[in-house]
Order: structure tokens, then C-alpha cells, then sequence
């Protein structure tokens, strides 16, 4: 589990402090927010990477965005996760393709072993409630990372699990929230459920495909 409880205000301003790149090199435009709005879902509207998006907007409050809000939006760019973003990885293969257990075939760029944990939706783990790093509601494909190791919005194919309430034999995730516990090549997996069924899950080794 991720042992988040009285950590979410110091995850998001650590999380913001690691996130940032110099925001001036970029042109931008200004935005006003809606009550739907969040990070996430502005990232996926504008075509922006997660952390490039918080950058421009470090006096925004994650958890708190309103209708009239203004926001400033970072051009459009294609962002990348190479082995550089990946600190002291387990590179499994060379080969730049996994297969999924559809048949599909998906381009990555790093393969990594991963030490994986897993999490629910209970009080108990969850002291902000059960939400994600950005105030989404926490969902299957929902994984906690080190921003570190794996950024923020990172897109992942996971392999190598065995978990009642997971995908059989692989699954799609999006790296959308953090813990205290979650350090370096470790991930924390959301499972539906009771907290018994995410206790159930123990400490597995999973294969962790950072997909292009």
C-alpha cells in the first residue's frame, strides 16, 4: 500500500517541485477553467505533457481547481519517456514491441522490473479520499509511482501479475498517483475492492513496458 495518510499536501508540493521544467522556453496561452477541469483531463484535451501543464501553473492548487480559474496552457508538444527518465531501471529486453494479451502489438520505450504493491479505496489508505494525485477518482489502471523513476501520466503495459480483480495476463495503466512507501522501481497497483482482496495481492515482481 502506499501509506499516504497525512501525505497528500506534502506529495503535491514535492510533486510539483519535481515537475519542473523551465516554463519560460515555451510559448503559452491563457485558459479559464471550468468545474470539470483537472490537470489530467486539461493534459488530455490540449495535447500537453502532465508535468509540462503543472509547471505553468505552480500556484494552482491540484485539488482545488474552479470554474473562472485562469490557467496558462503550454504549446503542444510529443513527449517521450526514454531510459534516461528511468533511474537505475532493469532493462528486460532490447526489443521495442510487446504483445498484449489481445494480440495487439505496442512500441515502448523501456522495459522495467518492477517490485509492485497494491492498494483499494478504503478510509484506511486513503486519508484525502479515494482519489488519485490529481483529485481523479481512483479506477482500474490507476498505479502509484516514484515521479523519480516513472513521471506523472506516464502510460504503462503491465505483464507478470497473478491478482483477482486485474486484467489476466496484462493490463494498460497510467501512472497517476504517488506514496511515501512508493520509492525507486516500485509500483502500487489499484485494485476495486476491499482492502483484503488489494492486501491479498502481497509483493509480486511484475515486467512495467513504458509505452511511446
Amino acid at each position: 500500500m502506499r501509506f499516504r495518510l497525512g501525505m497528500r499536501a506534502a506529495a503535491l508540493a514535492l510533486g510539483a517541485a519535481l515537475l519542473l521544467p523551465a516554463a519560460a522556453s515555451y510559448a503559452a496561452t491563457a485558459y479559464t477553467a471550468t468545474d470539470a477541469d483537472t490537470f489530467w483531463s486539461l493534459s488530455k484535451k490540449f495535447d500537453v505533457p502532465l508535468e509540462k501543464l503543472m509547471s505553468f501553473n505552480t500556484n494552482v492548487d491540484p485539488k482545488n481547481i474552479y470554474a473562472g480559474l485562469k490557467l496558462s496552457i503550454p504549446a503542444p508538444t510529443t513527449a517521450a519517456v526514454t531510459a534516461k527518465s528511468v533511474q537505475s531501471a532493469a532493462v528486460l529486453q532490447s526489443a521495442k514491441i510487446v504483445k498484449t494479451t489481445s494480440g495487439d502489438s505496442l512500441s515502448y520505450a523501456t522495459a522495467i522490473q518492477m517490485k509492485a504493491t497494491a492498494y483499494s479505496a478504503a478510509i484506511e489508505e486513503n486519508a484525502w479520499g479515494p482519489v488519485d494525485y490529481f483529485g481523479n477518482a481512483l479506477k482500474l489502471g490507476t498505479i502509484a509511482v516514484d515521479p523519480k523513476v516513472i513521471p506523472l501520466g506516464t502510460k504503462v503495459y503491465i505483464t507478470g501479475y497473478n491478482a483477482d480483480g486485474l486484467p489476466v495476463g496484462g493490463m494498460y495503466a497510467v501512472a497517476r498517483d504517488t506514496g511515501s512507501a512508493i520509492k525507486g522501481n516500485r509500483i502500487d497497483i489499484f485494485v476495486p475492492g476491499s482492502r483484503d482482496k488489494a492486501s491479498s495481492f502481497g509483493i509480486q515482481y511484475v515486467n512495467l513496458y513504458v509505452l511511446n
